[in-house]
């Protein structure tokens, strides 16, 4: 009995080729380094602040609140507000130019490169414990938690519902709904 020869050719439909196509090209460009957490070339768009002082901050907020779990774009977004506030006040400019500055001279001390350049993240957090005291960290960690964290689009990824005021407080909507915490 002689068998049929059976086609071992993955088949493709026009419909998967292009799913996979438009999944596929947005990743390559963002491995090839066009649009990465800390690329100037990201920033190209701000009016105020260098491309360089954009990047440094969006990698600035990703190590001090880091996130495994979330996506270049929030910190980008958390961000993105220091360019209009640095051309409203001339003060915010300064603060921001001065750290930035100060951020890659200490990281240039310390490791021959930019901030940016510092490929590891436990290098980066040395260097910025090292300018934590001043006036630079403490305004853009302060700033962060407002400007991070209340992204609505950012909250069910940390399992928060919103307010709850307006539907009657968390006694009756969510208080004991959480399923990790062990009940007694």
């Amino acid at each position: 009995m002689t068998m049929r020869k059976v086609d071992a050719r993955v088949k493709v439909t026009r419909r998967q080729f292009l799913q996979t196509s438009a999944t596929v090209a947005p990743a390559a460009t963002l491995l090839a380094g066009g649009a990465t957490l800390g690329s100037e070339a990201a920033w190209a768009q701000a009016s105020t602040l260098s491309p360089h002082a954009m990047a440094t901050l969006t990698l600035m907020a990703r190590d001090t609140y880091p996130h495994d779990q979330l996506g270049d774009s929030y910190y980008r977004s958390a961000v993105a507000h220091w360019d209009d506030d640095a051309a409203a006040d001339v003060a915010k400019r300064q603060i921001i130019a001065d750290g930035v500055v100060g951020l890659d001279a200490e990281a240039n001390a310390r490791f021959g490169a930019n901030y940016i350049d510092v490929a590891s993240e436990a290098d980066r957090v040395t260097i910025l414990q090292a300018v934590e005291p001043g006036a630079f960290f403490k305004a853009v960690r302060a700033d962060l938690v407002v400007s991070l964290y209340n992204q609505k689009k950012l909250w069910p990824k940390f399992g928060y519902e919103g307010a709850s005021a307006q539907y009657g407080g968390y006694l009756h909507r969510g208080f004991n709904d959480i399923d990790w915490l062990p009940s007694t």
